[in-house]
């Protein structure tokens, strides 16, 4: 069954670019019911692949961040299971949800001020909108009451051969768009209090206008790479940095209030952001690592994983029209579709870093099953 889906889908990927050029007809509600069918399946097993291999981490070459129950790895894979326990309602992928956040007593990393001690909170709002249980979002109301309290000043400006950077004291990298904003908004939707999304909007924009490229449409990783460029003279751009941005702008719109007056800014950015993407999707699904690059590179899940969440929502909500994002679409979840081994593990995954890099098949992550269980959250309700 699961083969033949694929199979189905893969054509229907090859199908939709082909059709994309010629034609704008809508898709026939069977083949979006047979995307929502795999999306649904894929999604179960690769979450459950994950969730059976929580217990030692040597499968993702054992970086020191991985184990960390409140950081950013562990935190990306948590939105997405969130996100897909919503979508199909699964009591066992909502047990799950709530079982970590009971054991790590809705706590968050260790670092006041690091976005990416923030993006677990996400998860824990999601459990408190279901629960209203304030002890799930206490520790997050005290972290981000005290930040309000004494806003960091910091320069944003990244500083090379430097480990702790000064400037994550607020979002000078791209990543940091994923992990933090949503929270804030997130925060004020459980609470009332439009002080939180206030403070997340004001440093969204403050980061955008320093990280966004304004002739590519597309972020910079962080300052570093403002005048790199590879050994063709193109510019870098990181295809997980930008997805980790383009995400967070879908999660920043899930969360915001629809007369909130930043809105039809977001709106503009995520539109502005989707056109130029569907442009650099090579003919496989996949988008490179390094964006500008598409010569001879490999599959890669986690910055594809995104991009197809991202145009999955846009599509769904009435964000995105036409079939060049409808083709974009079907054939990105395609190629995650095909990544996706026998056993429900997700392979290809670019491990962690901070620009384009190697990738192989066997190559896995917890943020790039994250980033794979949003798109299926999403391809799951066309």
């Amino acid at each position: 069954m699961r083969a033949s889906l694929i199979i189905a889908l893969s054509a229907l990927a090859l199908t939709s670019g082909a059709a994309s050029a010629t034609s704008a007809r809508p898709k026939p509600a069977a083949e979006h019911h047979a995307m929502a069918i795999q999306a649904s399946a894929l999604g179960r097993e690769v979450a459950a692949w994950q969730l059976s291999h929580m217990d030692n981490f040597d499968y993702t070459h054992g970086h020191r961040a991985t184990p960390d129950p409140r950081g950013w790895v562990q935190g990306a894979l948590f939105v997405g299971l969130a996100a897909f326990a919503e979508r199909t309602g699964d009591p066992a992928l909502v047990q799950a949800v709530r079982d970590h956040g009971a054991r790590q007593a809705w706590g968050l990393g260790r670092r006041p001020l690091h976005a990416d001690d923030h993006v677990i909170g996400q998860t824990w709002l999601w459990v408190y909108n279901r629960d209203h249980d304030k002890a799930q979002i206490g520790p997050l109301k005290a972290r981000f009451d005290a930040i309000l309290a004494d806003p960091p000043v910091a320069d944003l400006t990244f500083v090379d051969g430097t480990e702790d950077q000064p400037c994550q004291a607020r979002w000078c990298w791209s990543d940091a768009l994923f992990m933090g904003p949503a929270t804030w908004t997130g925060l004020s939707r459980a609470t009332g209090d439009p002080r939180y999304a206030a403070y997340g909007d004001k440093e969204f924009w403050a980061a955008t206008d320093w990280l966004l490229d304004k002739q590519e449409g597309l972020y910079y990783r962080d300052s570093r790479y403002f005048d790199r460029r590879d050994d063709q003279g193109r510019k870098i751009f990181w295809s997980r940095g930008n997805g980790w941005a383009y995400a967070g702008i879908v999660d920043i719109l899930k969360t915001l209030p629809a007369d909130h007056p930043s809105r039809p800014r977001y709106e503009a950015l995520f539109r502005r952001m989707s056109e130029r993407l569907v442009t650099l999707q090579k003919p496989d699904g996949y988008w490179p690592p390094s964006l500008l690059a598409p010569e001879n590179t490999p599959p890669e899940t986690s910055g594809t994983g995104f991009f197809v969440y991202g145009l999955a929502y846009g599509l769904n909500h009435g964000l995105l029209k036409g079939p060049k994002y409808e083709a974009a679409m079907t054939r990105g979840w395609s190629a995650l579709a095909v990544a996706v081994q026998p056993d429900g593990k997700l392979g290809w995954v670019q491990q962690i870093g901070y620009a384009p890099d190697h990738v192989s098949a066997d190559d896995t992550q917890l943020y790039g099953v994250g980033a794979f269980l949003l798109a299926a959250s999403e391809v799951g309700a066309r």
